[in-house]
């Protein structure tokens, strides 16, 4: 097996390809609910990341060149500076060679080689991923749910009444729609609003809160331009302070128009105890029905053990989809 590092800067098409192409064959295999790569959102991530913050990632090749495995090590620098993830995908018809285990080991080795001192990785859950990194020494530290809403079959009706049960709580708020960049103007609250997510339980997993900063929300906001992704965020303004209380935000794929991802939704904790989750929540459902009313799935993210969130959601309509778990290993 021969192992190359990508410049992103300096991309092979046919390096993308294959990659692309393996995490298709993959994804197949171990978790068909997903959806699947493309060329430019593979560009994108290993140009900026999630928030201008992006991997190194690695291919191996076997006969005539062909990839057949990729490597990704994410070794952040806006927080969490002890940890590195690594994440390997081997394609199916080429695994039990021992492929996935020397990717996997020349990742942690840069991790490593980085002064990092925690390992950390994922799998979705009855995929072979579980295994394999029990095998490379990792301990599961988190269960996270990934749900999915189908907005054909929404209960408007329902909906409806939820909101108006919630709107007499959250009277104290007005609702503002943000679409793409934040406003200069709210940029400095947006930033203590943003952080609130600190509060999501992370279980088991040996990290610190998320550092946030204007400079990492611009990187956040180019990231996902970069993506081809149209973004709307609801914040809660209480109406007397004039104090940005909480906020939600959806992506909508521009070359997947069909499919929305739920990003954050998080309420600060002086300002929790008044639904503004639900309000935020539904008060962005109505907005994307006018905006993008082709969409049909929303996707969101939990913690198992995020049991507010998990309300708020199912009350909405989303169910479980997939299972997954974060695995870490102190190096």
């Amino acid at each position: 097996m021969e192992l190359t590092w990508l410049d992103p800067d300096h991309l092979d098409d046919r390096d993308v390809a294959g990659a692309v192409a393996v995490l298709e064959a993959a994804r197949l295999a171990d978790y068909p609910h997903q959806l699947g790569p493309t060329v430019s959102w593979f560009t994108a991530r290993l140009r900026h990341g999630w928030d201008g913050d992006p991997p190194t990632a690695g291919l191996a090749r076997a006969g005539r060149g062909r990839v057949v495995g990729v490597v990704e090590v994410s070794l952040s620098e806006w927080d969490n500076t002890h940890t590195g993830w690594v994440e390997v995908t081997v394609d199916p018809v080429s695994r039990g060679q021992g492929i996935g285990r020397r990717m996997f080991e020349e990742g942690v080795d840069r991790v490593r080689a980085a002064g990092r001192t925690l390992l950390l990785s994922e799998s979705f859950e009855l995929s072979p991923g579980v295994g394999f990194l029990k095998a490379m020494g990792l301990d599961r530290a988190s269960d996270v749910v990934q749900r999915r809403q189908d907005l054909l079959t929404t209960d408007w009706t329902h909906l409806a009444e939820t909101y108006a049960d919630a709107e007499r709580h959250g009277g104290d708020y007005e609702l503002l729609r943000l679409p793409g960049a934040i406003p200069d103007e709210l940029l400095a609250d947006a930033v203590a609003m943003t952080a609130a997510i600190n509060d999501a339980p992370i279980d088991g997993l040996d990290i610190e809160d998320e550092v946030f900063s204007p400079e990492r929300i611009r990187a956040f906001e180019t990231s996902q331009r970069a993506y081809g992704r149209r973004t709307y965020r609801i914040v809660a303004r209480e109406r007397r302070t004039g104090e940005l209380a909480g906020h939600t935000q959806v992506a909508v794929e521009a070359d997947r128009p069909w499919f929305g991802a739920q990003f954050d939704t998080s309420v600060l904790r002086a300002h929790r105890g008044h639904r503004l989750g639900l309000l935020l929540k539904i008060a962005m459902m109505r907005w994307l029905a006018d905006v993008e009313p082709q969409l049909l799935l929303l996707d969101t993210w939990n913690a198992a053990s995020n049991a507010h969130m998990i309300r708020v959601n199912e009350a909405l309509g989303y169910r479980v989809v997939a299972t997954a778990a974060e695995w870490q290993r102190h190096l």
